[in-house]
C-alpha cells in the first residue's frame, strides 16, 4: 500500500482511504490476494510426495483444552470451503491455478 500511495503522490496526512487508491490503480483487494497466495501454497504442498519434508511438517496433533487459536491449516480449510474447491483438484496444476487465481480488476 505504501508503494501505491507513493505512486499516487498521496500521504497519510491527506486522509485518502486505501480503497480509493486501490480503485484508481485497479488493484485487487488485499484479502483476495492473501487468499490466492495461501491456496497457491496449499496446492504446491499437496502436489509434493508424502515423504517430503513439507508434507511431514503439517500439524496432525491434538490440541489443549479451550478455544483453539486460528492456524494456517484452519484458514486454508475455510478458503477452500468458500471457493467451493475439492482437494483432488490440487494434483492438476493448471486447473488448480485457474480456480484459485484472483485477477486484478480492469
Amino acid at each position: 500500500m505504501k508503494m501505491l500511495r507513493w505512486a499516487a503522490g498521496v500521504t497519510r496526512l491527506d486522509k485518502v482511504r486505501n480503497e480509493y487508491i486501490r480503485g484508481s490503480y485497479k488493484v485487487a483487494p488485499i484479502t483476495d490476494k492473501m487468499t490466492e497466495g495461501r491456496l497457491r501454497w496449499y496446492g504446491h504442498v499437496m502436489r509434493r510426495g508424502d515423504d517430503h519434508a513439507v508434507r511431514k511438517a503439517l500439524p496432525e496433533h491434538k490440541r489443549k483444552r479451550g478455544r483453539p487459536a486460528s492456524t494456517w491449516w484452519t484458514t486454508v480449510a475455510k478458503d477452500i470451503k468458500n471457493a467451493n474447491l475439492i482437494d483432488v483438484t490440487t494434483q492438476d496444476r493448471e486447473s488448480w491455478r485457474r480456480k484459485t487465481r484472483r485477477a486484478d480488476p480492469k
